[in-house]
Formats: C-alpha cells, structure tokens, sequence
C-alpha cells in the first residue's frame, strides 16, 4: 500500500459522525487515550487509537449514519465494479481527490456505508486546500 501524509497508516478506519468533532476527539482523547494525529479545521479529526486509526466527521447523527468504514485499498476502479457486479449500491463513483486518494463510496446489503480508498500520491496535508491543520 502506498503511503500519503493525509492519511491514517491503518487498513480500516471507522469514521464515526459527531455533531461537534473537537468536542468528541477531546472527549475520546480523555476517556479512551486515543490521540490526535491531524486536525482538518474542525470538521474531520485523524485519530490514532493504538496501532489502530479512527476518524472522527462532522455530521448529523442518525440512527441509520453514525459511522462508515473506510477501507484502504489498491484498486478503487476494479473494486468499484465488484462491488457493483455482487450488489453493493454506488452513492459515488471512483474520483481522484486533491488530498492524495482515490476513493467511492458505497451502501452494501443491510444499509451499512463504506468508503474505498486508494491512495494515489504522498501528499501533505499543508499542500491542499482543506482548511487550517494541525498535525499532532
């Protein structure tokens, strides 16, 4: 797997929503000892969890969105038609991102959503646009 500054080192990384994301990494960073890897403004919060990575998002908690997995992979387009062939529901075709990845997401069989990503370059997070950062 590739490597790129913008993002977590881990295979799978649960992204959980949060209505106030600092509130909720100052609160994981107390209760669980999860530290922050790197601030993007405040909608979206890097954090390592031992060897493993969370990220904490920005949004409107409802019973049926309070997280997604994002899963790194190497093919985002071949994956992409799998999932597709075996009836996953695509919200988003493969689209390359200035941060560095490659990523689609989608909706599998029980409504779970799922975010694929590739990276595609080493890109730091000071050298796109994305808001204030704060790599810790």
């Amino acid at each position: 797997m590739r490597f790129n500054r913008s993002v977590p080192p881990c295979a799978v990384i649960p992204v959980l929503i949060y209505p106030d994301p600092s509130a909720a990494a100052d609160w994981l960073s107390r209760a669980f000892g999860f530290t922050v890897r790197l601030r993007i403004a405040n909608h979206r919060i890097q954090m390592k969890a031992g060897d493993g990575c969370i990220t904490v998002a920005e949004g409107d908690v409802v019973p049926t969105r309070s997280h997604i997995v994002q899963v790194r992979i190497e093919d985002t387009i071949a994956h992409c038609e799998c999932a597709r062939r075996n009836g996953a529901v695509i919200l988003s075709e493969p689209q390359n991102h200035p941060y560095g990845e490659r990523q689609y997401n989608a909706r599998d069989f029980h409504g779970h959503y799922w975010d694929f990503t590739e990276t595609i370059a080493d890109i730091a997070p000071e050298d796109w646009s994305g808001g204030e950062f704060h790599l810790e």
